[in-house]
């Protein structure tokens, strides 16, 4: 059994673990030329952002789903919040489909990050590229959003497992034999 602020202390190390984990995604994510195939690259935010909501809950994943959307709008340089609302409804239903009906595993997931990108970038893609009627959206969404999704599927199976690492390295001890 453990102390009320061994329990604490146990807390803040993991999020502090999570945080750290963010902005080195958040860095890989915006490197110049790392990772690139073409003009597609993988997506690292997003893939942690489920990933933490699948081990935290739905109200700790929204809530860090709508921080690592922050971050992700800065530094993409886009309209401040819109990533963020996205990345918490994301996180939210993932987070309540994974504890009603689906398993957490590790390759399910990956195909959840997978479609979950797919299904940001397109509509980043929607509203930036299709909308204000570029002629050269759908060379765009070919060349761009669908590699960037698919390439997500290797930072996904990743992340996950760091972050099952994580939560089973901080998991809070009720006394229960």
């Amino acid at each position: 059994m453990e102390s009320r602020r061994m329990r604490s202390r146990s807390q803040a190390l993991k999020w502090a673990c999570y945080a750290a984990a963010l902005f080195v995604c958040a860095a890989l994510q915006t490197t110049p030329g790392l990772f690139r195939l073409g003009q597609a690259k993988p997506l690292f935010i997003l893939p942690l952002c489920l990933a933490v909501a699948v081990y935290e809950g739905e109200f700790a994943g929204a809530l860090f789903g709508a921080v690592g959307g922050l971050l992700w709008d800065y530094t993409a340089g886009r309209t401040v919040g819109m990533l963020a609302l996205e990345l918490l409804l994301l996180c939210f239903a993932l987070s309540v489909l994974v504890q009603v009906y689906l398993q957490g595993s590790t390759w399910n997931f990956a195909l959840i990050g997978t479609g979950t990108a797919l299904v940001v970038l397109s509509l980043d893609w929607l509203f930036f590229y299709y909308m204000p009627g570029y002629s050269w959206a759908l060379s765009r969404w070919l060349t761009f959003v669908l590699p960037s999704a698919v390439m997500t599927l290797v930072p996904s199976l990743v992340l996950f497992s760091l972050v099952r690492r994580i939560y089973n390295e901080f998991k809070i001890d009720n006394g229960v034999i």
